[in-house]
C-alpha cells in the first residue's frame, strides 16, 4: 500500500526529472499508473529520460511527457503548469528535486551564488508559487516534496552557496507545510527530503563507479516512498556509511552550538574534537 495520493491516474509533475534522484522518482510514480511530467534542461537528456519512464509505465508514452524548464524562472513554471495541465488535467503530486553543486567559496563569484540559490532555492519557491495555488483550488488531495540536504541543516564548511540554499529549502518547506496544514479544507501536505550520501550526476566527480557508502538514487526514492506513506515530513535518509542514529547526534551537535553558545561549526573546531566524539558515542 502507498501513500494514498499515489494512486493510478494521478498526475506528477518532477523537475530535475532527466537523472538521478528525479528520474528514479519519476519511474517510480510512473509504475504505480499515476501520469509522470519531468522537467529539466537539455533535450537529448529529456528524451533519454522519457523514453527510461515510458517502459515502466502501465499506459507507456501516452503517461508521460517531458520538457524543457529553467525553474529558476517563474514564467518557465507557469508554462510547465498550463502544459500539465492541458496534456493530463491535473497535478496532484510536485516534486522540486532540480538542485547543482558547482562548488563555491565565501569570496567566490557573484554569479556563482546567484545560480546556486537561483536554481536550488527559488526553483523550490517558483515551483510552489507557481503550481500549489492551482492544487489548492481544485480541492484534491496532493502531496508537494521538496529535495534539500543534510548539508542545509548541520551546513558543514567548505560549500556555502550550497548549504545557504538547502537551509532555505528546510526553512521555507516547514513555512509551507505549516501554511497547508491550517487552511481550511486543504488535503495537501508538503513534504522534506533529506538524502543522505546518493551517487548521481551532482556527487559523481570522476567516478565511474557507485562507491560503497552511497546509496542508488532508487533506494533513496523506496526510502521516500515508505516514509510518505507513514506521514513523515522530515524524510531523512541514511545510506550505507551513515546511519540514522549519527545524522541524529549530529543534527543535535549543530543545534547545540546555538543552546551551549559554542562556536559556529564547532563539530569541526579543533579544540572541540574530542567533545564531539564523545557526543558522538553517546546513547
Amino acid at each position: 500500500m502507498n501513500h494514498p495520493v499515489l494512486v493510478p491516474g494521478a498526475v506528477a509533475i518532477v523537475t530535475g526529472g532527466a537523472a538521478g534522484i528525479g528520474l528514479a522518482a519519476a519511474k517510480a510514480f510512473a509504475s504505480l499508473g499515476l501520469k509522470v511530467a519531468i522537467a529539466d534542461l537539455g533535450a537529448e537528456r529529456l528524451t533519454e529520460a522519457e523514453g527510461e519512464i515510458a517502459e515502466v509505465a502501465p499506459q507507456g508514452m501516452e503517461s508521460v511527457m517531458a520538457l524543457e524548464c529553467d525553474v529558476g524562472q517563474m514564467d518557465d513554471l507557469k508554462r510547465l503548469e498550463a502544459d500539465v495541465l492541458a496534456r493530463f488535467g491535473s497535478i496532484d503530486v510536485l516534486m522540486n528535486n532540480a538542485g547543482i553543486q558547482p562548488g563555491s567559496a565565501i569570496f567566490g563569484p557573484a554569479e556563482n551564488w546567484r545560480r546556486v540559490i537561483g536554481v536550488n532555492l527559488w526553483g523550490v519557491i517558483n515551483g510552489v508559487q507557481a503550481i500549489i495555488p492551482g492544487m489548492i483550488e481544485r480541492g484534491r488531495p496532493g502531496l508537494v516534496i521538496n529535495t534539500g540536504s543534510k548539508q542545509g541543516i548541520t551546513t558543514p564548511p567548505g560549500d556555502p552557496a550550497y548549504n545557504v540554499s538547502k537551509a532555505g529549502v528546510k526553512a521555507f518547506t516547514e513555512a509551507l507545510q505549516h501554511d497547508l496544514r491550517n487552511r481550511e479544507g486543504c488535503e495537501i501536505s508538503a513534504h522534506l527530503l533529506i538524502p543522505g550520501f546518493v551517487f548521481t550526476e551532482l556527487t559523481r566527480g570522476g567516478r565511474a563507479e557507485k562507491p560503497a557508502g552511497a546509496w542508488t538514487p532508487e533506494q533513496t526514492v523506496d526510502f521516500m516512498m515508505q516514509s510518505l506513506k507513514a506521514g513523515d515530513f522530515y524524510i531523512l535518509c541514511p545510506d550505507n556509511d551513515v546511519p540514522r542514529s549519527v545524522d541524529e547526534r549530529r543534527i543535535l551537535w549543530a543545534a547545540g552550538d546555538i543552546v551551549e553558545n559554542r562556536p559556529p561549526l564547532s563539530r569541526w573546531h579543533p579544540d572541540y574534537d574530542e567533545a564531539f566524539k564523545a557526543f558522538l558515542n553517546e546513547t
